[in-house]
């Protein structure tokens, strides 16, 4: 076999393995996200009133806010520091060493699950006194109750960043529907218990559904051990045919991950260090350039960072699982030193990052109206947020794809620069925006920050890796083209969905979104089958679909 048809079956395989993996972990992030969506209806429902259900859903952001923060110091990046590390000696037939830095891993990460449910259980009343919230002892008793899963979460992370490391995704996708179905099904029994059979407090509801995070973390760890024990025969296999030429002592596996997590746990903080900002500068600055009172201030901070945040990030969590999947791709192109594959990987990665999440950005911004509506009910102000917050989405999606695609190449301080250079315009311009625009003024600044750390970003991978920019351009181009097109559709679907249906009632609402989500989608497929442009980016066995479809 010559070296040109070697290096395209590689290629291939690489782009399988990334495909594979994004399929996986883009189906059980989806479903993860969607379930942690849809409980909203009922929970909200149960709660009271509109009035008093969105003041719960505040209660309940202010607390995950400053929990995602810790959770990401907890976990200090490792489940993708270990996939890399693991991935990287695997590649390299070290098995032996792949295995010692799980085991420190997981030892690492029981002692910081300790050290972050603590502090974050102690800093509770500081975080609940600087956020817009009508009582600080409230907000304090959700952000306590969430530090439990901090005790949990850290070594079943670290499992499942050993799992992808053998480019086996499938039980880290199915874990996190694991994690979220037990979660959403022990907060939704909680909240009708306490609300609706006990008339309880509205703060004890959200502070037991905020513990549905330990009750789900407990449920996917036990499923995590399953999958290791039911692979260790495998593993075991591998272990007996370990080269064992590379000898790394316990010191140099523990600076190995240290060094290797820390720039992804500020990386994988990058949305929530944002999230913060607001959380933190929203109530005052709002305070100096409106006459708002305490409630719409409460209003407006859910609607922004809770309700429209909930929706986003299901498209956020298809970023999110790509660069998950890439991280051990890249980083086993970087060790076999194929830098023209890795390039070629890149340029993949990104063409289907567009592939997938421009339909699905501007799909969400056309429907955003019903949509709202069908999860919180209808809201002029919620439908105009929703729509904006769509758009930032892009942003935030492709920062996490750049970000961890920078740390796979190993460009961490390049990642870190660029995120630190957006933090510091969305700081800046924080405050005149809000003047500018109101409560719209938050996602502006957040689109400019993540604006200018993504170029930052692009910057850096090319001056690594030159990206055959040209080509690029042409297949984003095309893609934004179809999209276009599929907009065009959708709205006209919609425009006709109006006439049928009121769009602000919740069940016209459902069937309209149902509706026009259908149709665009199979045009967005049908146009993409039929010009090829699926085949490029998802391979040839794209073509089995077509034949099933009797596309030519």
């Amino acid at each position: 076999m010559s070296d040109e048809t070697n290096t395209k079956t590689n290629e291939i395989n690489s782009q399988d393995k990334m495909v594979n993996g994004s399929a996986w972990m883009t189906g059980g992030s989806i479903i993860s996200r969607i379930l942690g969506v849809l409980y909203i209806i009922p929970w909200m429902a149960w709660m009271g009133n509109k009035d008093v259900a969105t003041a719960a859903n505040a209660l309940y952001g202010i607390g995950y806010t400053p929990y995602a923060l810790f959770l990401n110091i907890a976990t200090a990046g490792v489940p993708s520091a270990i996939a890399k590390q693991v991935s990287y000696y695997n590649a390299l037939g070290e098995y032996q060493v792949s295995r010692d830095i799980y085991k420190k891993g997981l030892q690492i990460m029981a002692i910081t699950g300790i050290v972050s449910a603590v502090v974050m259980y102690v800093i509770a009343p500081f975080i609940a006194a600087n956020s817009p919230v009508a009582t600080v002892e409230d907000s304090t008793q959700v952000i306590r109750s969430l530090s439990w899963a901090l005790l949990i979460i850290p070594c079943m992370s670290v499992t499942r960043g050993f799992i992808q490391g053998h480019h086996t995704m499938a039980p880290s996708a199915i874990s996190q529907v694991i994690e979220q179905v037990g979660r959403v099904l022990f907060m939704l029994m909680a909240v009708y218990i306490i609300r609706i059979v006990m008339n309880g407090e509205v703060v004890d509801a959200v502070s037991a559904s905020t513990f549905g995070a330990f009750v789900g973390a407990l449920f996917s760890a036990l499923y995590l051990l399953f999958v290791i024990w039911r692979k260790k025969p495998e593993m075991d296999r591998n272990l007996a045919t370990s080269k064992n030429n590379s000898t790394v002592s316990t010191n140099a596996i523990l600076k190995s991950i240290v060094k290797t997590a820390v720039p992804f746990i500020i990386i994988g903080s990058g949305i929530t260090l944002y999230q913060l900002i607001d959380q933190f500068t929203f109530d005052p600055m709002i305070r100096a350039v409106t006459n708002m009172t305490t409630k719409q201030i409460i209003n407006h901070y859910a609607i922004v960072a809770v309700n429209a945040n909930k929706l986003i990030m299901v498209v956020i969590s298809i970023a999110g699982s790509m660069a998950i999947t890439s991280v051990p791709v890249i980083s086993e192109l970087l060790a076999k030193n194929k830098i023209k594959d890795m390039r070629d990987q890149l340029s993949n990665n990104i063409q289907l990052f567009f592939f997938i999440m421009f339909p699905a950005v501007i799909g969400m911004a056309l429907v955003s109206k019903p949509l709202y509506t069908v999860f919180y009910g209808y809201s002029a102000f919620g439908t105009s947020i929703l729509q904006w917050s769509s758009y930032m989405s892009l942003f935030l999606g492709l920062f996490v794809l750049l970000g961890s695609t920078l740390q796979a190449v190993n460009q961490t301080r390049s990642a870190l620069t660029a995120l630190f250079i957006g933090l510091i315009v969305k700081l800046g311009t924080q405050f005149p925006l809000l003047y500018l625009f109101q409560t719209h003024g938050m996602l502006f600044s957040n689109i400019l920050g993540f604006g200018v750390t993504i170029y930052l970003m692009l910057l850096a991978l090319n001056k690594l890796a030159p990206l055959a920019i040209k080509p690029l351009a042409k297949q984003i181009g095309l893609i934004v083209l179809v999209t276009l097109a599929m907009s065009i559709v959708v709205f006209i679907t919609q425009i006709s969905m109006y006439q049928l249906f009121d769009p602000e009632n919740r069940v016209g609402a459902v069937l309209n979104v149902g509706i026009s989500a259908a149709i665009g989608g199979l045009f967005y497929l049908y146009v993409t089958l039929k010009i090829r442009l699926a085949d490029r980016l998802l391979g040839n066995r794209i073509e089995g679909l077509r034949r099933k479809l009797k596309i030519k």
